[in-house]
């Protein structure tokens, strides 16, 4: 399960989606977010769903690796369908049983707020699988730029946060490693009530908060000895540009919001 992560990886490619700019990237997934909510009908979010699997095929993502990321959010989306399947009232009841029933407005809610979570999670994985941290960085930076005139640090802030997303998949490696070495040695994570569960996670909680304090005293040695200071007087190797086709996604990721959010 916890390989099945995918936030925070990266997949090379020389793809369409893998050159567009990243500030293009995030401002596209912003709107695309946006309009996420504002869909009310499902046709809108046939329409959506259309255009995640085309981004899927131009970005040529495997579509297992794409939809691996879904499968740790199972639990979530059918306890979010359950709640609002029983708990939301209104419309026809379609089953009633004593103080059960299922009614047509809790019925539409729920699979619309599992549509949305679903959504939600391709758009942000497409993202992250077709842009390298450093890009991340670089395009966070930029877009947070303005904020700099308040005194706000835009470039702690954007490095702060794209290593944190880098390091959640190299945590979840380092918890699975942790996970079978403790199997090996007769610890079980599976059996037994809740309580005794959350018990025997300390073996594994322990020795993974000190893996990731060593991880971020050694990250943080390399970049003081490399005279990290910050976005003041930094130069990049790559300057981001805008080009045509990134001009070009922006008007068709509004085009499809447009449309989704009337449908």
């Amino acid at each position: 399960m916890l390989k099945d992560i995918t936030i925070g990886q990266y997949i090379p490619g020389n793809s369409i989606v893998h050159r567009l700019d990243p500030r293009i990237k995030m401002i596209n997934v912003i709107i695309l977010i946006t309009s996420l909510f504002l869909i009310a009908r499902f046709t809108g979010f046939g329409i959506y769903m259309v255009f995640i699997i085309m981004a899927v095929i131009i970005s040529r993502l495997p579509f297992k690796k794409v939809l691996k990321g879904l499968r740790p959010i199972i639990f979530l989306v059918l306890l979010t369908l359950l709640l609002h399947i029983f708990m939301t009232k209104g419309g026809e009841v379609l089953w009633q049983w004593r103080f059960l029933s299922i009614e047509s407005e809790g019925l539409m809610t729920g699979f619309f707020m599992v549509s949305r979570i679903l959504l939600l999670i391709l758009v942000t994985s497409i993202l992250t699988l077709t842009t390298s941290p450093l890009q991340l960085t670089d395009g966070i930076e930029y877009l947070l730029s303005p904020l700099k005139r308040v005194g706000v640090p835009a470039s702690e802030l954007s490095m702060m946060m794209t290593i944190a997303l880098r390091f959640i998949p190299t945590l979840l490696e380092e918890a699975d490693k942790i996970m079978k070495a403790q199997k090996a040695r007769g610890a079980d994570f599976e059996s037994g009530n809740i309580i005794q569960r959350a018990k025997s996670l300390i073996p594994l909680l322990v020795p993974l908060f000190i893996s990731a304090f060593r991880r971020a005293d050694d990250l943080a040695l390399a970049m003081e000895s490399r005279c990290y200071r910050g976005g003041e007087g930094r130069t990049r190797l790559h300057e981001l540009k805008i080009e045509t086709i990134d001009i070009i996604s922006l008007i068709i990721t509004i085009v499809v919001a447009v449309i989704v959010s009337l449908y």
